[in-house]
């Protein structure tokens, strides 16, 4: 199992705000390893036209449409907005989607030495059409997913193996960000940051949590904890710390950090009393597309800086609490984080 070396506190004794803001000091320029599937987020805006003759549906007139970071892309847009050195490990096609986000990494000079591009593979992408009017504000109404899963041959499962073990000499915290499209492999996981100490390796998964073992810290939401567990958690205390108790057991981890959207997060520590953390900000919120991979961004960043996991943990809640106020897939800069600090 991976061993982080930090220095624990309870929960009960909040952390002084000259804590947090030395933490996010240390984000500059910390190297940290991101193997995941890159995702795009496809973005569709149109206002409302009439209902079409056709079928009882919206016609919506096309204003506008973006492409953005999404899935681990995300995550790595997160630790560059947030003033980190993030180093990518992933496969993007050479289709529109793949080129889109290759210009977009470009551009804020994020290191593509370690992404491929292969011919006959589709960018995984996500496309979310939202419609409105003038006066209202705009919905979601349709959402279209595409992309091929990946499979490991021998030999890409080997590049992919020594690859990482060289990022675990080169960077200072791992974050592996899982959407089950089949570029993250739990094997090349365990074969290249074997008992490696002193090295947070973070792991989120939407839907093969159960086959991360060992790493340092996990970051589900409570639906994909329910998922993985085959239970039902709603309002229940007893049932949600029931729940992260079985998780640092079975997953064999250091901590588990739930995320509960408007009720927060819930932090479970090897040893350790359950921290449960309010939400930060208003309850009433805009967008959580994303908001996940911030969360694992800075709780990440900041455990490499030397955070302990109640010091992570506090830190990505207001880091979560900003991003959900904003529309679409969204990231927060180092600034917006500190001032959230000083007026938590």
């Amino acid at each position: 199992m991976s061993t982080h070396s930090v220095n624990r506190t309870d929960g009960r004794n909040p952390t002084p705000k000259a804590r947090f803001l030395e933490i996010v000091e240390q984000f500059r320029g910390c190297p940290i390893a991101v193997y995941g599937d890159l995702v795009a987020d496809e973005f569709v805006y149109g206002e409302i036209s009439r209902v079409s003759r056709e079928a009882p549906v919206l016609i919506l007139n096309y204003r506008e449409s973006s492409i953005v970071p999404g899935g681990a892309a995300n995550a790595i847009n997160n630790l560059h907005a947030l003033g980190a050195q993030p180093v990518p490990l992933g496969i993007l096609g050479n289709d529109d989607a793949g080129k889109a986000l290759r210009r977009q990494f470009s551009r804020s000079k994020i290191s593509l030495s370690r992404i491929r591009f292969m011919k006959g593979y589709t960018t995984p992408t996500k496309s979310r059409y939202s419609a409105g009017s003038a006066h209202s504000a705009r919905q979601q109404v349709l959402r279209i997913d595409r992309g091929c899963a990946f499979v490991h041959s021998a030999d890409s499962a080997k590049a992919t193996r020594n690859e990482l073990m060289a990022l675990v000499k080169e960077c200072k915290g791992v974050l592996i960000s899982d959407y089950g499209f089949g570029f993250v492999s739990p094997e090349v996981i365990a074969r290249a940051v074997p008992n490696k100490k002193s090295l947070p390796v973070t792991v989120d998964s939407r839907f093969s949590l159960l086959q991360h073992r060992g790493v340092t810290a996990c970051t589900p939401n409570e639906s994909e904890v329910e998922q993985a567990l085959g239970i039902k958690i709603g309002s229940d205390t007893r049932k949600l710390e029931e729940a992260g108790a079985t998780l640092l057991k079975q997953l064999q981890v250091e901590a588990v950090l739930i995320t509960r959207g408007r009720d927060g997060m819930a932090l479970f520590v090897a040893g350790e009393k359950p921290v449960h953390i309010p939400i930060f900000g208003t309850d009433e919120i805009a967008d959580v597309t994303g908001a996940g991979d911030t969360v694992i961004a800075v709780f990440t960043l900041a455990l490499a800086a030397g955070a302990s996991f109640v010091e992570a943990a506090r830190l990505s809640n207001y880091a979560g609490g900003i991003v959900v106020m904003k529309r679409g897939t969204a990231t927060l800069s180092a600034e917006e984080l500190r001032q959230a600090v000083i007026q938590g």
